[in-house]
């Protein structure tokens, strides 16, 4: 295998330039809108920018209605709340994902069940979903999981966590249409998909209710927020309800509910207006980044890029590798992000599958492998749309030299 662009070893020092995996980049116009919530004291909750930047949210995806809130966990956690999920029931969930996807399930006192990946998109197996569905329903999952004291006559899960992974959208067509078939409603997280799309139209829009994040690492930011977004309006104002305390429509604080402070604050807001007038060309941007890596890479033998399916628009939030030591000559994943991080790289290994983490061990999973594979054998890669062609050479070139050192 011939290799180019090696990095010469002077050049291997603790002091060249951090390269990050994901940071946050300015469009110009956030400060306008941050200064006019100072000028006019709108430093609290709410506010004018709060009220724009949903509005941003509803024109550049077409969701309906959408409320903004402090992250896109809060976002998961006001859904399950919305769909009447309770302590004891059953919630299918995506196990390949942050664990922001599943966390919140235990937060009502629900039982994951973890999904496994299919090989095109990375995101939830049709057929180990529609498995599940079955295995609750009959009753087996009570006998293959004793210690959840689940009714032996079985019961329909009360919602699907799909998620929308590094920006590539999920089967989403397909999962809808099961969860149809068994009336359970479905929450799209899109917390790393805003700005893709299946067939034209957004993700995020797929589900009962959609879910995006605004954390300082993802496509665009408001420092920390994230948004719940639904055709149904009844959803999103109950949503807004909840995230403000639940308090009452009277002139004192009258709760009939538990509510959360989950409601995103006029300053971060306006971070999110601004960042919103620069989205499309920070999906074009990090698109670009992609292409960059697979144009030099995809050749070298064991490293695997994740192609778009026909109809799939990936933002390419991260662009993403997986390296096959039986293809490579034995060089892994590990190998290259050691390789990364010596010339002050920030590389990170694929999202370890739910069902692996000890945390949630004691829950069901359906399916084979395949996330516990792509585990194993993933990398994302330095994505950010700021990185300059240099940094993408230099990342290149370590990739390269990490397959020449073995």
């Amino acid at each position: 295998m011939e290799l180019q662009n090696k990095i010469p070893a002077s050049e291997h020092i603790a002091t060249r330039k951090k390269i990050w995996l994901s940071s946050p980049h300015m469009g110009g116009a956030e400060e306008k809108y941050v200064k006019e919530a100072f000028d006019t004291n709108w430093v609290a909750p709410l506010g004018p920018n709060v009220d724009g930047f949903e509005a941003d949210i509803v024109s550049f995806t077409g969701c309906g209605h959408a409320t903004a809130l402090t992250s896109g966990t809060a976002a998961i956690h006001l859904a399950l709340s919305l769909l009447g999920v309770d302590a004891g029931d059953l919630v299918l969930c995506q196990s390949f994902t942050f664990s922001a996807s599943a966390n919140p399930i235990r937060y009502m006192g629900a039982i994951p069940v973890f999904i496994d990946s299919e090989e095109e998109t990375w995101n939830m197996c049709p057929l180990a979903l529609e498995q599940a569905i079955l295995s609750c329903q009959n009753g087996e999952i009570s006998k293959t999981f004793p210690s959840l004291n689940l009714p032996s006559d079985g019961k329909l899960p009360k919602a699907i966590i799909v998620v929308d992974l590094y920006g590539m959208p999920a089967k989403l067509s397909e999962i809808c249409e099961i969860a149809n078939k068994y009336s359970i409603p479905v929450i799209e997280d899109a917390a790393e998909g805003l700005g893709s799309s299946l067939h034209e139209r957004k993700c995020g829009t797929f589900g009962d209710i959609g879910i995006y994040s605004f954390n300082g690492n993802k496509i665009i930011t408001t420092s920390g927020g994230g948004a719940l977004v639904s055709g149904d309006e009844n959803y999103v104002k109950k949503a807004r309800y909840l995230s403000t305390q639940a308090r009452e429509d009277a002139p004192h604080y009258e709760h009939t509910e538990v509510g959360y402070n989950y409601r995103l604050s006029n300053i971060c807001a306006g971070i999110g207006r601004g960042q919103m007038a620069v989205l499309s060309e920070r999906v074009r941007q990090r698109r670009a980044n992609y292409e960059k890596y697979r144009s030099v890479l995809e050749n070298v033998p064991g490293i695997i890029f994740l192609q778009e399916p026909e109809g799939y628009y990936s933002n390419r939030w991260l662009t993403t590798i997986l390296v096959d030591p039986t293809l490579s000559g034995g060089v892994n994943r590990e190998n290259v992000r050691l390789a990364l991080a010596e010339l002050n790289i920030e590389s990170r290994p694929l999202w370890k599958p739910m069902h692996l983490q000890p945390v949630f061990q004691p829950f069901p999973y359906y399916g084979n492998e395949v996330a516990a594979r792509l585990f194993d054998q993933g990398l994302c890669l330095p994505s950010g749309s700021n990185l300059e062609l240099s940094d993408l050479d230099l990342v290149i070139g370590g990739i390269k030299n990490s397959f020449f050192k073995k």
